[in-house]
């Protein structure tokens, strides 16, 4: 499976519309998605998936828009899983059936096959509850991939297998610790702990004793260290509430693109410095903050709202 730091044909995003949850809020959203796909088009083509007309001004790469039906816009989670092969890089398209079915899919489980063709094999798996490191070793969560609703008929050795087959892995790390309240996705890798180079993994921490994360994260932190890798810890980021509910902001959920790192900012004291944590493993790259507080209503941050293609 290919690591979001290796060199990437386009970025896939899927715009929001009225038939999706975030019909109450849509003006501030489509505000958002328009910032950050401009934003992304001056590094590398992105794919815009509307059900609408949309035109986009002139950028320095591409901005394609391509018209067909989905039912939300979380694209990392049925988006095409890119794995690199003997034959060349290969698009796997795994069912998506609304996080455990929780949500309506049946348009976002077929979007794969009406863009590029793909064959849909007969396995549920979400991109944003996987990482690799780009070297055959896969980081995910028991909580998500063993979900009742998932993979019913498979045990945890036989996923494994599975996902070694199709991923071209040789070992899957499980952490059985880590939780964000407001996540909705059974505890996805990518609002918890990312591979930021094939020997590191940046992990969210919780400073706080008296937060309900606190013990949770903190036994995270001692399953990572027993894996051997080297480790940094990301800040907490202080409660957020939206109508009466806390909502999952976490600095782990950044893009990688083409020369440039894209971190969520929430207005914490905290932002800045996950910044700079960040931009000392990313020299190369560009470090840019955007607010990701309108994505946090709906439960997921920016790289759950992507889905990043790679070039061959």
């Amino acid at each position: 499976m290919r690591a979001e730091w290796q060199k990437q044909q386009a970025l896939l995003v899927t715009y929001p519309h009225e038939e999706s949850d975030w019909l109450p809020y849509l003006d501030e959203v489509r505000a958002f998605y328009d910032h950050f796909i401009r934003l992304v088009s001056k590094y590398q083509k992105v794919i815009v998936i509307t059900a609408e007309e949309l035109n986009f001004s002139p950028s320095k790469y591409p901005i394609q828009t391509i018209t067909l039906p989905t039912n939300d816009t979380w694209i990392r989670d049925y988006g095409p899983i890119s794995v690199h092969t003997k034959k060349g890089l290969k698009l796997r398209d795994c069912i998506f059936n609304g996080w455990g079915l929780k949500y309506p899919a049946n348009l976002d489980n077929q979007l794969n096959r009406r863009l590029f063709g793909t064959k849909k094999l007969g396995f549920v798996l979400e991109g944003g509850s996987i990482e690799s490191n780009a070297e055959g070793v896969i980081l995910t969560t028991s909580s998500c991939l063993l979900e009742a609703n998932r993979n019913p008929h498979l045990n945890k050795a036989q996923i494994e297998t599975y996902l070694k087959k199709i991923l071209h892995a040789h070992t899957i790390l499980w952490l059985d610790y880590g939780f964000l309240e407001g996540d909705d996705t059974d505890g996805h890798i990518d609002m918890l702990a990312r591979f930021i180079n094939p020997h590191t993994i940046a992990y969210i921490g919780c400073d706080d004793p008296k937060d309900p994360h606190y013990e949770e994260l903190r036994k995270m932190k001692g399953q990572l260290k027993s894996f051997g890798y080297d480790l940094v810890e990301l800040p907490w980021v202080a409660p957020i509430y939206y109508q009466g509910q806390r909502l999952p902001a976490s600095y782990a959920n950044f893009v990688i693109i083409n020369d440039a790192l894209l971190v969520p900012q929430y207005g914490d004291p905290k932002d800045e410095e996950a910044l700079k944590i960040l931009g000392r493993y990313f020299a190369d790259r560009e470090i840019i903050g955007i607010d990701a507080r309108i994505l946090i209503r709906q439960g997921g941050s920016l790289h759950c709202s992507c889905m990043n293609l790679y070039e061959d």
